[in-house]
């Protein structure tokens, strides 16, 4: 049995005012039980829709993604999902949006509360149980939100750049703070990011996409210890090997994009 996910020659194609375009060409990528893997790329190279096919969420047009051996073809509780928002239930409290998930699953009441306040615990907002969404800041909502999606204790956490909308400060605290969550739940991770900085704060390895149609262009393992700084004479360096086999696809995403502008003001 392979533990964790595994894509196998996945391809993704969408009609555009009647032209076919291919989003993510022959994808295969294996992700191990308890492994934090983070994927780069150009704008529009496929990455948050590899992420949503992981998700359930669209069917790949040919190939397939299995987690534990077990095919994907809808979304479910083995997966947890974290977006760039937070979509929190402004309606309901801390609790209760850590909670909702639980009850769908039919938990009893008391493995409800044990959940419920050990994930506040480690995120550090049991005192904020009874506050609602609009009176939290960005981050603290994301750390809710990543809260959420792992009482239902998931085998893998799926996050489409969960950071993005922050600012400098709480992003750099959230990203330490996620390395601590991960090291204490090993719950395996697919991370979607346009920062290098912040998948090499974060990553065992770091998927390195081309534009599209998006391929896996290389796959760098990153060794250095945890907790890790910008500073590192590793990390620059693996950062310029990162940035050098991003500069040519992401002129290639920014032509595409110009093309499609073009083509869309002709149809007009």
């Amino acid at each position: 049995m392979t533990s964790g996910l595994r894509a196998k020659s996945v391809w993704r194609e969408f009609a555009t005012e009647g032209r076919p375009i291919v989003a993510l060409q022959d994808i295969s990528l294996d992700v191990g039980e308890s492994e934090f893997v983070s994927i780069v790329g150009p704008s529009g190279c496929g990455k948050s829709t590899f992420l949503n096919i992981a998700a359930g969420f669209l069917a790949p047009s040919r190939g397939e993604l299995s987690l534990d051996d077990v095919q994907i073809t809808r979304p479910g509780a083995d997966r947890g999902m974290v977006f760039q928002e937070h979509a929190l239930f402004p309606w309901m409290t801390v609790y209760r949006n850590i909670e909702y998930g639980l009850r769908i699953q039919g938990l009893p009441k008391p493995e409800r509360q044990r959940r419920v306040t050990h994930y506040l615990d480690l995120i550090g907002l049991r005192n904020f149980s009874d506050f609602f969404p609009k009176d939290l800041s960005g981050g603290m909502k994301q750390r809710v939100a990543i809260a959420r999606a792992l009482a239902c204790k998931p085998k893998m956490l799926l996050m489409d750049e969960p950071f993005a909308a922050l600012d400098a400060q709480t992003r750099r605290f959230l990203q330490d703070e996620l390395v601590r969550i991960w090291a204490e739940t090993r719950t395996t991770i697919l991370f979607i990011t346009h920062n290098i900085d912040e998948a090499l704060l974060l990553s065992d390895r770091i998927v390195v996409m081309t534009s599209r149609p998006g391929r896996i262009k290389q796959c760098i393992t990153v060794e250095m210890a945890r907790p890790r700084v910008e500073t590192d004479p590793k990390f620059i360096d693996y950062k310029i090997v990162i940035t050098d086999l991003l500069k040519g696809e992401i002129a290639e995403a920014m032509r595409q994009s110009g093309e499609l502008q073009s083509t869309s003001a002709d149809a007009r």
